[in-house]
Parts: C-alpha cells; structure tokens; sequence
C-alpha cells in the first residue's frame, strides 16, 4: 500500500549562513492528526511521530515519478504538531526550469509525501497510520490543503570557491575534502592539488552555446569567468556579461472571477456558435373544485427558449526561439500563468457587466453610511424578490468596491463595527477584506465584491436566475520557422444570460 498526501512548503531557511541562496526548498511536509484524502481517495490521518526523522533520506522528486529525480531530502524536523523539511534540488536544466515556475502563485506549489504505512488502524473510514516508510516527497502543482502553497525558494546555486594553487616544485599535497554538500559531485576532488591553468574571456559564441546546453557546461563557463575576473572589468565585456532576471518573476495581477465563482459555470454545448436554452414561459393553473363532478381550472404548461451566442476571449504574443532559449527564468510559464489570469478578470468582468445590465426591478440606497437604510432597503428588495419571482429569497449581496468600503464601516451608535471580522458583538454579519472576497456575509446575505462592478453597484439576488457557460480552451502554440519564432494564446468560449430577473434587485 502507499499513500500520496499533499502539505504545504513554507520557508525555513532560504539562504546560507553567509547569505548566499542555495537551491533549497523547504516547508511543512505533513500536519499531525489532519485528515487528507491521499492520491488514491482514502481519508488518512498520520499521528505525531509517525515518520522518521532518521534513517535513510527520502528522494526529491516531480510528481511522484523515479523518472524525474530533483534531489534529496536532507533535514527532517517534527516540531511536535508537524514534520518540517529541506529538500536539496540538483544541478542540470531541467531542475532549473522546475525552480523557475516553484513559488508563490507559480506553476508548482505544493508537495506530497510518499509513505509506506508499516503500523495503521481505522477510525471508521480515516486509516489512522502510526508510523510509516518516508519513501519520497514530491514537487507537484496541486494541494490537498487551500492554504498548500509556495511561499519561497532558493532557487540559485553558490558558485564554488576557486581552486588554490600549488607551486609545481612542491610535491602534491593530498586535498583535504570539503563538507559533501559543498563538494560539485562532477568535480573530481584530486584538481585541489593541481595548478591553474590561465583562464581566458570566452567569446559571446561560446558563452550563449554553454548557457543553451545548461548543467556542467553553463557551471564551467561561470567559473571560466569568474577566474579570469582578476584581469578583465565588467566594463571591458560588457556586451558579454548577460541580464539575468531574478526568480520568481513578480506579478501582481489577481485572477480571481467572485461573479463567475459565485453563479457557477455551466457547460457550453461544442457544436453551432448559437444554442438554445429552454424555460418555463407558462405554468399550470390549479383551482379550488367549485362541488363535486364539477370541471376542474384549465391548465396551460408552455415552454420557451432563449438563443445563447457564444463569445471568444483570448490573447495572444509572439515570442522570439532566443528570447524563450535565453530567458532565465523560463519566460513561457509566467506569461502562460499571466495570460489565464488575465483571461479570467476579462470574462468575470463582462459577467459582472452583464449580471447589473440585466437587472430591471430597482429601489433607492440613499445613504450608504446609514445601518438602518441598508437593512429598510435590502429587506425591501427581498420581499420584492419573493413576491415577483414565485417564493425564490435572495441569497446574495453583490457590490462594488466602494460599496463594499461603505460595509465595512458600518458602525453602530457607540463606534462598533456592525461587520467585524473576528468575534462580533452586535453585528449584522461578518466581513473580512482579503483577496478572496465572498467569504463575509451581510444582513444574512453572501457578500461578492468584484471590481468589475461600476461604482455605486449594490446588487440583492438569488445566482439561480443569471446563468453563465464557458468553454475553457487554454493555450495555444503555433511555431513560425521561417522567421524563428512562437505565437502563444490563450482563449476560451464564454457567454451569460439573465434568464430571471425577478430574482434580482439593483439599489441605485
């Protein structure tokens, strides 16, 4: 048996004493008596203790795969209420590539432990394991946990120390070896007791072939560089020496969709850019029979259909075969991970336009600052909703930034908070301004804040009536030979409909 368990990496150490980066990433591997659901669908719980601290060194590795091998895992902590790690990754391309997209938001940001259970029980359907084989830990993009993420990796190597020199009239002298994880395993140990030969500039040729090939040849070239130092200036190559970019790349577009993930996402037929959507235009008529035998009320049930046009969004960039070659970090991942984010405030925004556009029944917030105003006038818009949309009661607060703000500082007639986010004492609900909006709730309503909203929107309703489709398509790649290059995009089919604006109201 063998479970797979997703945990979360979060920083313990990201330099070296003298505060050189290392490639070293570190975290929490496993959270004592924390059910998960492993790989294979069983609920796991590991108790305090259950994995060695000691004993043979779990593997490194990518997505639980002994064909993509990253490193070791060389330090193992149990704090008492989880197992802390650091994980060494080697030297080669491909691990660079895997340290460029693992970080906060990245591509990769999350691991997973491999066990072996050795001694296990059941709580009813939880395998309880009390100890077990720490085979491997895995770098993957997906957690177990929502709060399994990335928050840092040291992603850069100390170049070696230079080797000294000894004098060819003194017998050789035996190097004493270095700390093993100071020592370059492609590096053998007898060059400590040999002289230096004259190192020399390379050429921009050569420097670009070493960096392209990666591993022991991008290593050697630095270190070719870095010995002949002493006798050039930065200023003398400076058309040699290259712009390298730190890692990870810094982006600060959020894209998160609070409309879209609110209404839910319902899938688009493939076929035809038009489609139909059928609902109930007429419902039956039912009466009270006047005296027995007598003719019960005629009934009329119709059905009609709303015609649904699909939208395309999407982007699109042309990279040169250098600037994806040479980029460091890798360039693709981050504008692929730039281009889905974009894509998802685009289509929440045309959602968030769509939903207020589609919405005829209106009333007056006059004073947004006014707790008695919000709660006459929300409750005036749900008696509205459950009068004019058969018995349905709204369920959601949608508003704009500003609106939100105008929530938040809610007061009551001593200065307390009526939304407080933690321990509220006379609040009307709860409101807790993060990034992922939606969590709060006001007035016994959802709060969604999404900026795609004009300013002023406030929005009571019921998602049920406002319905959403997608077609996600993702990315794209097209090579161009003839001019060396690759054109990326990214695109989905996406369209909305209000199909019963009964259930909304919009306070203007």
């Amino acid at each position: 048996m063998r479970l797979d368990l997703n945990a979360e990496i979060l920083p313990i150490e990201a330099a070296a004493p003298d505060g050189t980066p290392r490639r070293v990433v570190e975290g929490v591997a496993v959270k004592w008596d924390t059910v998960a659901t492993v790989s294979n669908g069983q609920q796991v719980k590991f108790l305090p203790g259950s994995l060695p601290t000691d004993g043979p060194a779990p593997k490194f590795m990518l997505d639980h795969s002994a064909e993509k091998p990253l490193g070791m895992v060389f330090e193992r902590v149990d704090t008492g209420t989880e197992m802390l790690f650091a994980a060494r990754v080697g030297p080669g391309q491909m691990r660079d590539e895997i340290l460029a997209m693992a970080g906060p938001g990245e591509y990769y940001d999350s691991v997973s432990v491999g066990v072996e259970p050795v001694d296990y029980t059941f709580e009813g359907n939880v395998m309880v394991v009390k100890s077990g084989r720490w085979m491997e830990l895995s770098l993957l993009p997906f957690g177990a946990f929502e709060s399994a993420k990335v928050s840092s990796v040291a992603a850069a190597e100390p170049e070696p120390e230079s080797t000294p020199t000894v004098p060819e009239e003194e017998t050789p002298v035996e190097a004493t070896p270095t700390p093993a994880e100071a020592v370059e395993a492609s590096v053998p140990t007898q060059l400590f007791a040999q002289p230096v030969k004259a190192a020399r500039i390379p050429s921009a040729a050569e420097y670009i072939a070493a960096i392209i090939r990666g591993g022991d040849a991008a290593a050697n070239m630095r270190r070719q560089l870095q010995a002949a130092a002493p006798n050039t200036t930065t200023s003398d190559e400076a058309g040699l020496l290259p712009e390298v970019l730190t890692s990870p790349i810094y982006d600060n577009f959020i894209g998160h969709r609070p409309v879209v993930d609110a209404v839910g996402t319902r899938a688009m037929p493939a076929d035809g850019a038009v489609f139909r959507v059928p609902y109930v235009s007429t419902h039956n008529s039912v009466g009270q029979q006047s005296a027995e035998l007598d003719t019960l009320t005629a009934s009329l049930f119709a059905v009609s259909s709303y015609d649904i046009t699909k939208l395309t969004f999407g982007g699109y960039s042309v990279l040169s075969e250098q600037i994806i070659d040479w980029s460091s970090p890798e360039i693709i991942g981050s504008m692929l991970s730039d281009m889905a984010k974009v894509y998802a405030y685009q289509t929440d925004n045309y959602a968030a336009d769509q939903l207020l556009a589609g919405c005829s029944q209106s009333a007056v917030l006059t004073d947004p600052t006014s707790p008695s105003e919000w709660v006459s006038d929300i409750y005036d818009a749900a008696v509205t909703i459950i009068n004019n949309s058969n018995g349905n009661v709204p369920t959601h607060l949608f508003v704009s930034p500003n609106m939100f703000g105008y929530l938040g500082k809610l007061v009551d007639t001593t200065g307390r908070p009526l939304l407080a986010p933690t321990m509220p004492m006379n609040a009307y609900g709860s409101q807790t301004p993060s990034a992922a909006f939606g969590n709060g709730s006001a007035f016994g309503l959802t709060v969604v804040v999404d900026r795609g909203f004009a300013a002023d929107t406030v929005i009571v309703g019921d998602p049920s009536g406002y319905q959403i489709w997608e077609q996600p398509k993702g990315a794209i790649s097209i090579d161009a030979p003839s001019t060396l290059s690759r054109t990326i995009a990214f695109r989905g089919y996406f369209a909305t409909k209000m199909v019963d604006a009964t259930k909304f109201v919009k306070l203007t």
